[in-house]
């Protein structure tokens, strides 16, 4: 079994952070994004994994996680050109992939529980194809699968307006060889792209067998800013659920806590926090549901249910909530009453003054 992570998009949702910062790794709980999905296929048991990277941020992508030995894996790197889809970056994949069957993973994507059930059931069953599926309130913004008496998948249909099911695709799947070939038969969707909802119709069609697993924990698709910030308040708050577990709900833990190497001076922290080695913060408060990055310098402020990444410095009577704020980025004067919500990219420079 190997595994292909897709990480190729270019997270238009998310600029302008995203102009500096690929969205895989953006910090949630002070890791990225990514790193926990890493994990996750480590757990499984997998080692050899295909990063699919777009040409404008796979240079950061592959300084930030390297030949993969921090997690135990042989990480290669596979460009895909063209944002042509999930189906075209799994033909993308195929000389890496070979015979192999493979675990599909998309790169933003954060599941409770992991993947290791997922893998053991394809295993048990040995269908062409697996989907991970999680019932929503809106399936009209995903993929979504109907399934018949047996849990077996007999239809597919991409953000459909009058949904017949509940239940959409979550951002893993599980496929024999035999989707190159369904793949081979399919062509562009009405936006362009080779979808892998056609590819997984075509093997339906085919007779094929496909089957479903029901995440019953909580799936965070991280593709907006507030998705970005309920990501951190979740595993923030598993952390400090699972403290001492060593694990926590299928994912290693993310950095809960105050680092030793932080200087704290007349603060008040709320936790859950998760407070990066050489922090200093001095007369704030900081939390509920804050993660600070290495180096970060706060004075004289209040920060809540943020994000604030490595190196920025928050100096003055300022209330900041329900932001994030890029790497080096500087915020300074006085906010008043006013409460402050950001999204800053890397290297930005703001003085708020009072109105």
């Amino acid at each position: 079994m190997k595994a292909i992570v897709l990480c190729a998009g270019k997270g238009t949702r998310l600029r302008p952070l995203t102009h500096s910062t690929p969205k895989h790794l953006i910090p949630v709980g002070n890791r990225a994004i990514l790193s926990y999905v890493l994990s996750q296929i480590a757990d499984a048991g997998i080692r050899e994994v295909g990063i699919i990277i777009s040409p404008d941020s796979g240079a950061h992508i592959r300084e930030a996680i390297g030949a993969g030995e921090q997690w135990g894996l042989e990480v290669q790197y596979i460009t895909q050109e063209v944002p042509g889809g999930l189906a075209h970056a799994v033909k993308m994949s195929r000389g890496f992939l070979g015979s192999s069957d493979f675990l599909m993973f998309l790169g933003d994507n954060l599941i409770e529980g992991g993947v290791s059930s997922l893998l053991e059931e394809f295993a048990a069953t040995r269908p062409h194809g697996l989907v991970l599926l999680k019932a929503v309130a809106d399936p009209r913004r995903f993929g979504v699968a109907e399934l018949d008496d047996q849990g077996h998948v007999v239809r597919l249909v991409e953000k459909p307006k009058e949904p017949k099911s509940n239940l959409a695709l979550v951002g893993a799947y599980v496929f024999t060889r035999e989707v190159h070939d369904a793949i081979d038969r399919i062509g562009p969707s009405w936006r362009g792209e080779l979808e892998i909802t056609d590819a997984i119709q075509t093997l339906l069609d085919a007779g094929k067998a496909v089957v479903s697993h029901e995440l019953k924990g909580w799936w965070l698709d991280t593709g907006t800013k507030e998705d970005i910030l309920e990501a951190n308040r979740v595993l923030l708050g598993s952390n400090y659920a699972g403290e001492g577990q060593g694990q926590v709900s299928g994912l290693e833990a993310c950095q809960g806590g105050v680092d030793a190497d932080a200087a704290l001076a007349a603060c008040d922290v709320v936790e859950p926090v998760s407070v990066a080695e050489k922090c200093v913060l001095d007369n704030s408060r900081i939390g509920p549901n804050v993660s600070l990055g290495p180096g970060v310098k706060i004075t004289g402020s209040t920060v809540t249910n943020s994000i604030v990444m490595e190196g920025v410095q928050i100096i003055g009577p300022l209330v900041i909530e329900d932001s994030i704020v890029g790497s080096r980025s500087v915020i300074t004067g006085q906010g008043g009453n006013e409460v402050l919500r950001l999204f800053l990219d890397s290297d930005s420079s703001i003085e708020v003054r009072p109105s």
